[in-house]
């Protein structure tokens, strides 16, 4: 009899976190013998983690907030994403290697692709709200579909950085110079967490933005953020942040499961219906 093969996402905290509910799916769905659990790591535990890692017979895990650039120097090798964007999000086992990888960005797109067809299409410029993990998981994929990108954060500081990190095609501004940025561009994407439930709201005036442009929060809690709900009012195509989530996934489940799961409608109901129970009003 095989053993079950287990999987994690760890983070602090990490009670939140739906990916149990999407790989348990996956895991059904599948008939896989296997198990996908929480784990609340605290920062001051992090090594000890990782060197009763390979005892505790973990197939790898995925990881989240605040531990996903302090994972690295556990770290055999990282893919070419999680190199590119500084941060790692999906763990796995390369032979006796343990290698760190980033899946947010084919999340990022994956979504896109998925709830607005040809987002795309005639789009050559994106602006961000943001300037944090979430940012550099957009501009990364972004840039691989050879859009411009123009970084909007209060603290010009920290969008500079990622200028820096990411070069050519990639500005930094500030909020005062948003109405030129959106009136050329042809996706406006929310990566804080503004309007995120508990959070203040995000007070963005979409006047100058292109009629066909799409807009895209990674906040899905709600699912319709005030973003959203405005855009869809003015007819702009309005993606929420759920398919971030259940794209990024795929690729962890397949190195630690061996099965490529699918992104369905069924999948995207039951957590849809998950966050509407426990977030009245999302």
């Amino acid at each position: 009899m095989t053993a079950t093969k287990r999987a994690f996402v760890m983070g602090h905290p990490i009670a939140h976190s739906r990916s149990p509910m999407l790989h348990g799916h996956w895991l059904k769905a599948h008939g896989i013998d296997g198990a996908y659990e929480k784990l609340d790591v605290a920062p001051a535990d992090l090594a000890a983690f990782f060197a009763g890692f390979d005892a505790a017979g973990w197939v790898g895990g995925n990881v989240t907030v605040p531990h996903k650039s302090t994972v690295i120097p556990f770290l055999g090798r990282l893919d070419e994403a999680a190199k590119a964007m500084g941060a790692v999000n999906t763990l796995w086992w390369d032979g006796r290697t343990l290698v760190g990888g980033n899946t947010d960005a084919i999340g990022f797109i994956g979504n896109l692709d998925d709830r607005a067809p040809g987002w795309d299409g005639g789009a050559k410029r994106a602006t961000i709200l943001g300037a944090g993990g979430a940012a550099r998981a957009a501009i990364y994929g972004l840039r691989a579909r050879g859009l411009d990108v123009a970084i909007v954060n209060r603290t010009a500081g920290n969008a500079q950085e990622l200028v820096d990190f990411f070069g050519a095609g990639v500005t930094a501004h500030g909020f005062d110079a948003l109405p030129d940025l959106l009136s050329r561009s042809g996706l406006l994407v929310n990566a804080t967490s503004l309007g995120m439930q508990g959070k203040p709201p995000l007070a963005v005036d979409l006047g100058a933005l292109p009629a066909a442009a799409t807009v895209c929060d990674i906040v899905y809690v709600p699912l319709e953020t005030e973003l959203l709900r405005a855009a869809k009012s003015r007819g702009n195509r309005a993606v929420d942040g759920l398919g971030m989530l259940l794209h990024q996934a795929v690729e962890g489940f397949r190195h630690w499961f061996g099965a490529t799961p699918k992104v369905t409608e069924a999948l995207r109901a039951e957590l849809e219906a998950d966050i509407r129970a426990k977030s009245p009003g999302a």
